[in-house]
């Protein structure tokens, strides 16, 4: 059989060789590192014998699908440990995660937090053993049986959901669990762990059901990358948006107001502000027309877009008004309103392309549990945007949207990043509305954008949106934790949906496509990864705060004022710290509050019409005059706007 590697090499195999035996033809080397493989766009076991002409990949950890397969299988272990130590445990389920993984388990003795060492050194002692991970396809009674014979009622649940003949056990050392895998060869490659939380988890996420006890944990192949592991999560504390947003006076949270609702106090409020007239400007350059949309709509207009059926049990219930024939829903999306924008007055081939833009407010239930800070909400802005364009336009206009987006991330330093691109999974079409011939024309307009601006590109199948396919961009922050921002999407079905028309050169009706857009992907999200990434440090042009006066004692008040002024006319955001404190003190807690720099003023600078500048982290500037000072923070903003512009 022949087998075709990532670089278009083929070699020739005997049918039933394993993609192990494949790494060892290559390499000793590779054979120790390589974790799994695809075949044919599918992980699998390195053990598992290919019996015909395929497409191999060779999974390391540097893969993401080699560290996904590595952290499963660090949860068997896991859940090996916890049956060995804990008699009678039962178990829910126990899969990879971004980041490490988790199990959740049914335990007779409570599991906390001071167990958890415990718990690692069994692990560890287990991984030493280097168990293999032997599969075992099974019947469907012969599972139920197995596990009713064990009394773990969540794994016979589990397999009662299960087709006969889809059902695969995977046994390591003493433990044996229902699962699909993949899974490494053995143990013996899990070096380093750390177990990092307790939890408590409604079995498969329904409050009706029983809480289990979930714990959370991550594994290396080496000792030295969980201790940059280790470190990487002492960094993210001290940069938490949550902690940030509150030492800065950001934003807030009422439980009055209500979960998931964040309250932006007047600095984040015009942070927030500046972000979003520096996109309408850029938006403006490429010709958006901007639009405002209400914060509710009709259930029809989301029952016809299609969002009704796939979002409706995660949304806020329906508002009912005093007419029984009304039914409303705060808007879950922007995107069925711009569409009826376009249908306000007839439209020709020679209008197209229409680029409506809205920073628009959508509400979404999100589980109270998966809440957190402003990076999972209920109700949060978008800074969408759709276009309406015809076929011979869509791949101009959907690389323009790249280039909006690449002048973001260099604006913003984030310089480390990759665009996934997100198809729909191919063995599961009816998850997805809208044609095969359309689909096809779509993804392959994604690709081919991607392609042209030479960006760093990853397929992921099945993480196409419902009525398309996307382009996500993953951008990795300052500590090197990646987090999806911007998404560009093509859609042909809600033109379809809304009965969307142009009059073509032909005097006859088209179809135009929609290209949906969010750069940010919402304010609230960036804002927190903007948080992170810098530290609360802004570049200048955005920081809340550029400047903060310090009067030496209660004497100078006066002259901090006639300065302050002074940066008012300006346009220097700046604030003074009156309190009697002494000045030492006045400094160490306006450089926590990250403000660029600092002017002290006392009696020489009052006589010389001066300011003392100290500069954030980098200490005393000298003296200069008001306008001096003036001119040099005018420049320096100057100066980074005019970087950002030679970027685009």
């Amino acid at each position: 059989m022949k087998i075709t590697f990532p670089d278009g090499s083929v070699r020739e195999y005997a049918q039933g060789t394993t993609a192990m035996q494949i790494a060892e033809s290559i390499s000793p080397r590779l054979a120790q590192e390589v974790l799994a493989a695809m075949v044919n766009g599918k992980v699998v076991d390195l053990q598992m014998p290919i019996q015909e002409d395929s497409s191999v990949r060779l999974l390391k950890w540097e893969d993401d699908e080699g560290k996904r397969t590595f952290w499963h299988t660090s949860s068997h272990l896991l859940a090996e440990a916890l049956e060995s130590l804990y008699p009678g445990i039962k178990f829910g389920i126990g899969p990879s995660i971004e980041n490490g993984f988790y199990y959740d388990v049914d335990s007779p003795t409570p599991i906390t937090e001071g167990d958890l060492p415990k718990i690692e050194a069994k692990m560890l002692e287990l991984a030493r053993n280097k168990e293999p991970l032997v599969r075992k396809e099974v019947s469907k009674a012969d599972a139920l049986k197995t596990f009713t014979e064990k009394g773990d009622q969540y794994k016979v649940e589990l397999i009662n959901d299960l087709e006969d003949g889809t059902i695969s056990f995977y046994t390591n050392g003493c433990f044996t669990d229902l699962c699909r895998g993949p899974h490494l060869p053995n143990t013996g490659l899990i070096k380093a762990i750390k177990l990092t939380s307790v939890a408590g988890a409604y079995w498969r996420g329904n409050e009706k059901n029983k809480m289990l006890t979930r714990v959370y944990g991550i594994t290396f192949p080496k000792k030295s990358m969980l201790d940059e592991y280790l470190a990487m999560m002492e960094e993210a504390k001290k940069r938490d948006h949550r902690k940030l947003g509150k030492e800065l006076e950001l934003f807030a949270f009422s439980s009055r107001v209500g979960q998931g609702l964040p309250l932006w106090l007047p600095k984040g409020a015009a942070l927030r502000e500046r972000l979003e007239n520096f996109l309408r400007a850029v938006q403006k350059e490429y010709g958006y027309q901007q639009v405002i949309t209400p914060h509710i709509g009709m259930k029809d207009l989301y029952v016809t877009s299609g969002h009704y059926a796939k979002y409706g049990k995660d949304s806020f219930q329906p508002i009912h008004t005093p007419d029984e024939n009304e039914e409303f829903l705060l808007k879950p999306m922007n995107c069925p309103h711009h569409c009826e924008i376009y249908k306000v007055k007839p439209r020709s081939y020679k209008d197209l392309p229409i680029r409506f833009a809205e920073f628009g407010t959508v509400y979404r239930y999100e589980q109270s549990g998966e809440l957190h800070g402003l990076t999972r909400v209920r109700g949060f802005t978008q800074d969408d945007a759709h276009m309406f364009v015809r076929p011979d336009q869509l791949l101009e206009e959907f690389e323009k949207v790249i280039d909006i987006v690449l002048y973001i991330f260099k604006t913003l330093s984030f310089d480390s990043y990759t665009a996934q691109i997100s198809l729909r999974d191919p063995n599961n079409k009816e998850k997805y509305i809208g044609t095969d011939e359309n689909w096809e024309k779509a993804e392959a307009a994604i690709i081919q954008a991607a392609k042209d601006k030479g960006l760093n590109t990853v397929v992921e199948y099945g993480e196409a949106a419902f009525y398309g396919p996307k382009l996500d961009f993953m951008v990795k922050d300052a500590i090197g934790r990646k987090w999806q921002l911007g998404t560009i999407q093509v859609d042909y079905d809600l033109p379809e949906r809304f009965d969307l028309t142009y009059t073509g050169a032909d005097d006859k009706p088209h179809r135009p496509i929609m290209i949906h857009r969010a750069p940010f992907g919402s304010m609230e999200r960036f804002v927190a990864v903007l948080l992170e990434h810098t530290g609360g440090k802004f570049p200048l042009w955005l920081a809340p705060d550029q400047v903060v006066i310090l009067p030496i004692s209660e004497k100078y008040n006066d002259y901090a004022q006639q300065v302050l002024q002074y940066f008012n006319s300006r346009d220097i955001r700046a604030t003074i710290d009156e309190r009697n404190e002494k000045i030492g003190r006045k400094i160490r807690d306006n450089e926590l509050k990250r403000i660029p720099f600092l002017v002290i003023v006392g009696e020489k600078e009052q006589a010389d019409g001066t300011v003392s500048v100290r500069a954030q982290g980098e200490g005393d500037k000298g003296s200069m005059t008001q306008e001096a000072f003036g001119d040099f923070i005018t420049g320096l903003v100057k100066q980074e706007i005019d970087k950002a512009k030679a970027v685009k």
